[in-house]
């Protein structure tokens, strides 16, 4: 590793497993400092604490927050910036919401948007005034695919998505007079505990990879699942000085699922 982010500081939310986690891992070899936070307080205990271990404690800190709720966002955001000031941003935090348009509840429905688009309101809301103050930083939200491509039994998960995008456009047009880029990542089928819970048996993979007529739903050029490095890499990428004249931009990372249409 190089040391790129050595002296950094970074949020990462949705940080206790998967994409986030595996972020946080990277960022720590390259020398950043980073603020963990999700919702899940076990988990995030369990990754910090593997963390803390390889990489010091002092490097890592905890947060237990749900990120729709504006009030707790604000909370951890002071805390953290207390500690450091913000230099940039990852937001990971999200949740798949499955089910046809027609029988979705009002529940599962705010709740996709609350977390998936609220979530990303709160925190990057929070991040970007400091960082505006500063005239300094860099943003990256993970999106996905689906934010473009129609897919069947996911409505509320793909209409939040794409306000989630749109939003960090918005910000980012915003932003850019202060030196604030803001990004966005779309990844497609990545090997996450998300994408396990919805394979109903050792095929799952397989399935996702071929496609599927009856589902109108494309399989993967590439002929493989991403890796949650994939995406870790293509975050770090956006987050760093070498993409310093990237901003309002989406990077889709899926193998060619969507074959690059928007």
């Amino acid at each position: 590793m190089s040391g790129e982010f050595k002296g950094e500081h970074i949020v990462i939310t949705g940080a206790a497993r998967g994409i986030g986690a595996t972020l946080a891992r990277d960022l720590l070899e390259e020398g950043a400092s980073v603020a963990l936070l999700d919702s899940l307080a076990d988990p995030l205990k369990e990754t910090a604490a593997q963390l803390g271990r390889a990489f010091g404690t002092e490097r890592v800190s905890t947060h237990v927050v749900d990120v729709s709720d504006s009030g707790a966002v604000d909370t951890a955001i002071a805390d953290i910036e207390a500690h450091a000031p913000i230099t940039r941003l990852a937001h990971v935090a999200g949740v798949l919401q499955m089910g046809r348009v027609t029988e979705l509840t009002d529940a599962q429905w705010l709740h996709a948007l609350n977390v998936n688009t609220t979530g990303v309101f709160n925190v990057t809301r929070a991040v970007a005034r400091r960082m505006a103050e500063r005239q300094q930083g860099a943003i990256v939200v993970v999106g996905s695919n689906a934010a473009d491509t129609p897919r069947q039994a996911m409505g509320a998960y793909c209409a939040s998505k794409a306000a989630t995008h749109q939003l960090v456009r918005c910000l980012g047009l915003e932003m850019a007079e202060y030196n604030v880029r803001c990004n966005i990542v779309s990844p497609g089928s990545t090997d996450t505990d998300m994408q396990r819970g919805m394979w109903v048996d050792d095929s799952g993979r397989d399935n996702v990879i071929r496609g599927s007529l009856e589902g109108w739903k494309l399989g993967i050029p590439l002929r493989r699942i991403a890796e949650p490095e994939d995406v870790s890499e293509a975050i770090r990428f956006l987050l760093s000085d070498r993409a310093r004249h990237i901003t309002l931009h989406d990077m889709r990372i899926d193998g060619g699922a969507t074959l690059g249409i928007r």
